[in-house]
């Protein structure tokens, strides 16, 4: 085995990338970034009946979208087949495999017999020392793997600790289907073996399948790797987690309006912490992380936590970068491609002004995109219900002062300059700054919420804002 890490994250072509294999690629990728290794990609397509070309690029999307970049190039388990074929017959040569010609009836009535006795289903090897010559005529064969019958086989296991199977427990199973076809349980096996991996990290779902695929490392003589077995995600609830959770594909987050960065800062403290630190950057976890250091019980998915999880990441976030990020998500999130289109050079540099406060009040890039959405709304505006209520009663009256007010403006078009106008009127007038400042955010944005008000009047500009308070006045 080499001294390089070589970790891998395979997963099953079904459907889209998951948040359970996302955070199972993260792992993977942390550990090899920390230890200078590498991370290979295994696109495990041996189900021909369920796996897509779609899924493949749905997952190969997830991985690129968090940044999660894989060393050479994705290999397929269906292609290579004939590898594991060569291995199985290899397995049969030297002895530690052999054909079964047990029909379906026969292991049916095997499970009947084991059922009765209250056992778990097994084969009771009764082809295992036949000679071959005594298989029907024209039967085709299975071979099934010599597992040992007595003693027991132990996983060692770095987030698990040492995991003891009775071997009577495994049974001779299958590693060559009869019709050639190569089952999950090897073809993983020769993979693992020919890619080099040394480190395999997955769902402790998979434990029980790591003492079956010890034996066939150690049937062919071969190194098997360090395993670590990472526990499962549960809703908050405690319940395993389902679509009602969260357990959706990455996308489906990109959607919703989740940052990358955030995104994998939560998974990875899903089951692995460092200290009391919650916020961490990429370069952070990829220094901190030890799979030693991961938790056996499992993690609870909680998206209130995510939520206030991305707010931190973005404000924290330079503009300009959150300003990329934004733009190159408008794409996937609700009403973001009319955002798009709207998106000249001019209303982006209004953007970048207006980010400090529309970041203040976001912890997504959808509230950030609502938030926003002032700025590229059409004159007259949409006015919301709650914001019609600001501009009832007197406040009408107060908007038309407070628009005479702007328009003595003489200098520069400033935040400074507009509160300073703001302020002298309704000081002379005897109003309340909120009493002027509520109205007039409601006829700059048509909303009842918005970054600071004179922010607002700065980012708009002189005439689109003396424009947005008289439509109300009028």
């Amino acid at each position: 085995m080499s001294d390089k890490v070589v970790t891998r994250f395979a997963p099953s072509p079904t459907g889209f990338l998951h948040i359970g294999g996302a955070r199972t690629a993260l792992f993977n990728w942390l550990y090899s970034k920390h230890t200078g290794g590498k991370m290979l990609l295994r696109i495990e397509d041996t189900d021909r009946g369920r796996s897509t070309d779609a899924a493949t690029a749905a997952i190969l999307d997830g991985l690129s979208w968090l940044g999660l970049t894989w060393d050479g190039e994705p290999v397929s388990q269906f292609e290579r087949a004939p590898r594991h074929r060569a291995v199985a017959e290899e397995l049969v040569r030297l002895g530690k495999a052999y054909y079964c010609y047990a029909t379906p009836a026969e292991l049916e009535a095997m499970r009947e017999s084991a059922r009765a006795k209250g056992l778990p289903p097994r084969y009771d090897g009764r082809w295992r020392d036949r000679d071959p010559s005594e298989a029907p005529a024209g039967a085709k064969g299975a071979i099934r793997i010599k597992a040992p019958a007595d003693g027991e086989t132990v996983v060692h296991d770095l987030v698990q600790g040492d995991v003891r199977f009775p071997n009577k427990d495994l049974d001779d199973f299958i590693i060559l289907r009869s019709d050639g076809n190569p089952t999950y349980m090897h073809a993983v096996v020769v993979d693992d073996h020919d890619m080099g991996i040394t480190h395999i990290i997955r769902g402790d779902d998979h434990l029980t399948n790591a003492a079956r695929q010890m034996m066939i490392y150690r049937a062919m003589g071969w190194d098997v790797p360090a395993m670590s077995h990472i526990p499962l995600i549960h809703g908050a609830d405690g319940a395993k987690l389902s679509k009602r959770h969260g357990a959706l594909g990455v996308e489906a987050y990109r959607a919703m309006g989740y940052l990358p960065e955030a995104l994998l800062n939560y998974l990875a403290r899903l089951g692995w912490s460092h200290g009391d630190d919650e916020i961490m950057s990429i370069a952070d976890m990829i220094a901190w992380f030890d799979i030693g250091d991961v938790n056996k019980g499992a993690a609870r998915f909680d998206f209130a936590k995510l939520e206030a999880l991305n707010g931190v990441h973005m404000r924290r976030m330079n503009d300009a970068e959150l300003l990329d990020i934004f733009i190159a998500t408008l794409p996937y999130l609700e009403g973001g491609p009319a955002i798009a289109a709207r998106l000249d050079d001019t209303r982006k540099a209004q953007l970048l002004a207006a980010l400090p406060g529309l970041k203040e009040r976001a912890k997504t890039l959808v509230e950030l995109a609502d938030g926003a959405a002032f700025l590229f709304a059409e004159r007259p505006l949409p006015i919301d219900e709650k914001a019609a209520a600001l501009l009832g009663g007197g406040a009408r009256e107060i908007l038309r002062g407070a628009h005479v007010a702007l328009k003595t403006i003489s200098g520069d078009w400033t935040a400074e300059a507009a509160e300073a106008a703001i302020r002298e009127y309704a000081l002379a007038g005897g109003h309340k700054l909120g009493a002027v400042a509520q109205p007039l955010r409601a006829a700059l944005t048509g909303k009842s919420t918005s970054p600071g008000v004179f922010d607002v009047l700065a980012v708009l500009g002189r005439e689109e804002s003396l424009a947005r308070v008289a439509d109300q006045i009028d």
